[in-house]
């Protein structure tokens, strides 16, 4: 093996930087080519590939987003798509690939690591944090520190108004932002969409803080289009009790952006390593992960399985210490 293609693919997440930087260096440490892919699986299909030197990742490790750029292709779903991104990595004498990214980026992965003969290496990247066979993702903790920012800054409005906030955040189906986001900011509640949330429920946790000794509350939604986000939670509530002072904050992209904190650093430039040293322990189509603070090999066909399962006892702690 002599040269690695590396691309960033799918919705961007804090710390992607930190991983291209690992991953470079590594590679060009261990004696590897390494030929940069901008802006994703389009860019691999329209040959949109350089050489990268260590220069070319210098001083990002703390930059938000992905200097690679991402953007979605329908035609890499393709055979025809599939086939020309091949061409094109065979024309870069290209070894090896490594995509950094979530479950759509792995899913694509899988595709074409099944249909040639070229060895693909996942580091996982999302801020959902769903993917099987690891702890965490890079871009989770980011994510959470800023959900947990917004929502003591909306606290000092919620508590000097005493009003009702439903606050909804990304996350997918996921629901780990929601849940854990709620407890690490003190939240009264909850919502994500693989546990059922009954208005009445919703609205005797609420109620029963403001009857004691709390003059606000505030509700954490996950955004789903199955299920309805914070506008249909709020509207539900402002039927059923008019005298409450519901307000609504959709925190959107922003959760997406800004500086890695450096737990996401950390987990990046380790991941980012480990890919490098998979490929040269002969290793091919699997997914970097953490498990117990130990770097672990997680097959493409686990990672996108199905979403990794949130820990519902959670909400018992949340409800605990919400009283």
């Amino acid at each position: 093996m002599k040269t690695i293609a590396l691309m960033t693919s799918g919705n961007d997440a804090p710390g992607m930087n930190s991983a291209i930087r690992a991953v470079t260096r590594s590679a060009i440490y261990n004696g590897l080519r390494v030929k940069a892919v901008r802006r994703g699986y389009k860019g691999l299909i329209d040959g949109e590939i350089v050489e990268f030197q260590t220069q070319n990742v210098s001083n990002i490790i703390q930059q938000g987003g992905t200097i690679l750029k991402s953007s979605p292709s329908k035609d890499f779903f393709s055979e025809e798509g599939r086939r020309k991104a091949y061409e094109n990595l065979q024309r870069e004498e290209v070894d090896a690939l490594v995509v950094i990214g979530g479950d759509g980026t792995i899913h694509g992965a899988r595709i074409f690591a099944q249909e040639y003969d070229l060895p693909c290496i996942a580091i996982p990247a999302t801020i959902d944090n769903n993917l099987c066979g690891t702890d965490t993702t890079i871009g989770y903790d980011t994510a959470l520190n800023t959900i947990m920012q917004c929502v003591d800054k909306i606290r000092d409005t919620a508590s000097s108004h005493e009003r009702l906030f439903f606050v909804e955040v990304l996350g997918d189906d996921a629901g780990f932002l929601a849940l854990n986001g709620a407890i690490a900011s003190g939240c009264e509640e909850a919502i994500i969409p693989n546990k059922d949330s009954s208005t009445d429920e919703l609205l005797h946790s609420v109620l029963a803080g403001f009857r004691k000794t709390k003059s606000s509350s505030i509700v954490l939604v996950a955004a789903s289009e199955e299920h309805g986000g914070a506008m249909k939670y709020a509207d539900l509530v402002k039927k059923t009790h008019p005298n409450l002072d519901v307000r609504i904050s959709i925190l959107g992209h922003l959760q997406r952006g800004g500086h890695p904190t450096a737990h996401d650093r950390i987990i990046a430039s380790r991941m980012g390593s480990a890919a490098i040293e998979a490929l040269k322990k002969g290793l091919r189509n699997v997914m970097i992960g953490i498990d117990n603070d130990e770097i672990v090999y997680v097959p493409f066909s686990r990672a996108v399985k199905e979403n990794r399962r949130i820990d519902h006892d959670l909400f018992d702690i949340l409800h605990d210490v919400a009283i």
